[in-house]
């Protein structure tokens, strides 16, 4: 009996020559020559585990994901190196798990040292911690005030050999915009916190505080380690400043769809929930299996007059024709159309075909790139082609050879 899982009318197809291209076109923007792929959130939608590989495939030497659970998934999945850090918890945190896997762990309140601390004790390994300062973004990390004043316990528990704080880092607020000060604010603050740090007896191994934007915009955030996210699957961190493609990028997910059902409607025929697109003409429409429970945006709905979220289709560059539905879209084929159940649809992919992309979808929703890739739901199967990071196949036994060689005693009771 056949897989039932197998069918699917739609797919996102994940390049990972493209995205080990990718690691590669960025890691040569990195004078340090040292650079963490990140991959949280399901490698922003194009799959954990194959994406992980392509990356360190590409070149990348350290990995980065924001949940335990993606750093044990991608341990549990047989990447065991490079580096690997996580840097979002709660108390609750596997802790013990993660020092047992060999992942880099982030301290950015006092009670996640405190877990660290009694993780090592308990499972007799030395942490690897970085430090996180808040330089600016208001967000997770400890302010300077709070880091000088945890520092002392951090210093403690290194000579005690529970941890050993190998980085101090920060994230950027405003590096896609290239002319706010707030870029160079934070570096400095950075800078400042390392300086104290290492004045009270810390030593680092590395410092990094750039994202995709700082990479491609900011040199001097560079530092030791420098981490892209977006821009590794080939979305601009900054659209109208940064164009992938000048940079040497590939946008590596092309998300497409078997059409459903192709049929004629009459002119002044309401399309879709609320009938917010009604034909202008005698036309052809075809439905499209996709929906916002597949993660596309409900606001790239369409109107006669505004069309929606963009779709590639016999060539055409047309747009979604109505409501967005749960499981559906409708487009207006045109009255020439000679479509049929079952052609291709492109919803967004490279580009270098006219069709749409992902950052044209961010702007028919009013978002960013970010959102339309990593919000693709589980139900989109990832087929990922390409060779990179691909494990070899293992050795398959030479049976002529099995059969010649001579039989090898087994002992009683041994496990056959």
């Amino acid at each position: 009996m056949s897989d039932p899982t197998a069918y699917s009318p739609v797919r996102a197809v994940v390049d990972l020559d493209a995205l080990a291209a990718n690691t590669r076109a960025l890691a040569a923007r990195a004078p340090s020559g040292q650079l963490m792929a990140v991959v949280k959130a399901d490698a922003y939608g194009h799959g954990l585990v194959p994406a992980a590989r392509a990356a360190v495939a590409g070149g990348a030497t350290w990995l980065g994901v924001a949940q335990a659970g993606e750093a044990l998934a991608l341990r549990a999945a047989g990447v065991t190196a490079p580096r690997l850090l996580t840097w979002l918890h709660a108390p609750g945190v596997p802790m013990a798990d993660l020092l047992e896997a060999d992942v880099d762990v982030s301290v950015a309140a006092p009670w996640a040292l405190d877990a660290v601390v009694a993780a090592a004790r308990a499972t007799g390994r030395t942490a690897r911690v970085h430090l996180k300062v808040d330089t600016g973004l208001g967000r997770n990390g400890l302010t300077p005030d709070a880091l000088a004043a945890l520092l002392p316990a951090v210093l403690r528990a290194e000579a005690e050999g529970a941890l050993r704080a190998v980085g101090l880092w920060s994230h950027l607020a405003a590096a896609d915009e290239p002319g706010n000060p707030v870029t160079a604010e934070q570096l400095a603050v950075l800078r400042a916190s390392a300086d104290a740090a290492e004045r009270a007896g810390a030593r680092f191994e590395v410092r990094h505080l750039a994202n995709s934007a700082g990479l491609l915009l900011h040199p001097a955030t560079h530092l030791d380690l420098v981490r892209p996210g977006i821009a590794l699957y080939g979305l601009s961190p900054a659209p109208g400043t940064v164009d992938p493609a000048c940079e040497g990028l590939t946008p590596a997910l092309t998300l497409e769809a078997d059409l459903a059902t192709v049929k004629r409607l009459p002119a002044g025929h309401g399309v879709s929930y609320g009938h917010h697109y009604v034909t202008p003409r005698d036309t052809v429409v075809g439905v499209v299996p996709l929906g916002y429970a597949d993660g596309l945006p409900r606001h790239a709905s369409g109107t006669a007059e505004r069309p929606g979220g963009p779709l590639l289709v016999g060539g055409r560059r047309l747009g979604v024709a109505g409501r967005v539905c749960m499981d559906q879209v409708v487009v207006d084929l045109g009255p020439g159309a000679t479509e049929v159940a079952g052609d291709r649809v492109e919803l967004f992919g490279t580009g270098a075909d006219g069709g749409p992309t992902a950052e044209d979808w961010a702007r028919a929703a009013g978002t960013i790139g970010y959102e339309i890739v990593t919000r693709l739901g589980a139900r989109v199967p990832r087929v990922h082609v390409g060779t990179a990071g691909v494990p070899a196949p293992a050795p398959v036994a030479d049976a002529d050879a099995e059969a010649a060689a001579p039989a090898v005693p087994v002992a009683a009771g041994a496990a056959r």
